[in-house]
């Protein structure tokens, strides 16, 4: 297949489409010829980003609110006719140390970066599966397989996606639809942002170095990596490609 046009007469749902990877999803799924409902909370912060793109439908909705699932699923089938990829990207990592957890903050983080998820893909199932080549694509990390300072929620979280992907793939087997997860080393996006802007300049400096020298290709992830990750796995190429977890981390994972 030519290198334009991966995604022709493909429609996909992403979330978290504001900023970060699924900003950069959204516009990479568009050029590859999808039509693409992107959500996240703000309306107006995802017509900044996509408003000009005929292709993007934009819905700002709160994931976890009751019955936003199935509003999305139902808005990108009556713009489009059908619904052919879930991106399930979307997500949030409060810094939370163990012995700091609040259970505001940590049934916040589990509802979107888990819960939402499931019943996206809960509700897509039919769609997905009248598609024959449905495609759940869930964002989880490298934290999927370890832990890390201060991230309990979001730890816990990484690995209950995991999961969710490899119960897809089971539950959903002989429909025509596949579950895969990708596991984005340290990416620069707001999420990550949020992270570092705890630390000093100097602690800030010695933390993004040391992601950049343990990954192998020496450099610090972008969200383009990981959108062209969610591209191959949204393509009817990746069919046999069902319940995996592909860290797209620069080989950070792979180095001790």
């Amino acid at each position: 297949m030519p290198l334009e046009n991966r995604l022709a007469g493909k429609v996909a749902i992403i979330t978290g489409a504001a900023s970060g990877i699924g900003e950069a999803a959204v516009t990479l799924f568009a050029e590859q010829g999808a039509k693409v409902l992107a959500n996240d909370l703000s309306q107006e912060k995802l017509e900044t980003c996509h408003g000009s793109n005929p292709d993007v439908l934009c819905v700002g909705r709160d994931i976890t609110e009751d019955g936003a699932p199935e509003a999305l699923v139902a808005a990108a089938v009556e713009a489009f006719g059908k619904l052919d990829i879930v991106f399930n990207n979307a997500g949030v990592c409060p810094p939370e140390p163990f012995m700091d957890q609040t259970k505001e903050v940590w049934d916040h983080t589990q509802a979107v970066n888990v819960y939402a998820a499931n019943l996206l893909a809960k509700a897509a199932k039919p769609h997905l599966e009248k598609s024959g080549q449905g495609r759940i694509i869930n964002t989880a990390s490298i934290q999927s397989k370890r832990a890390g300072e201060a991230l309990t929620g979001y730890t816990v979280s990484k690995h209950g996606i995991s999961g969710l992907t490899k119960q897809l793939a089971f539950e959903l087997a002989g429909t025509g639809i596949t579950a895969n997860a990708i596991e984005p080393g340290f990416v620069t996006t707001g999420i990550s942002k949020g992270y570092t802007d705890l630390m000093s300049e100097e602690e800030k400096n010695e933390f993004e170095s040391y992601w950049a020298g343990k990954a192998p290709v020496g450099r610090l992830g972008e969200p383009i990596d990981i959108a062209n990750a969610a591209l191959f796995l949204a393509r009817d190429e990746s069919e046999f490609i069902n319940g995996a977890s592909l860290a797209v981390d620069g080989g950070a994972s792979a180095k001790l």
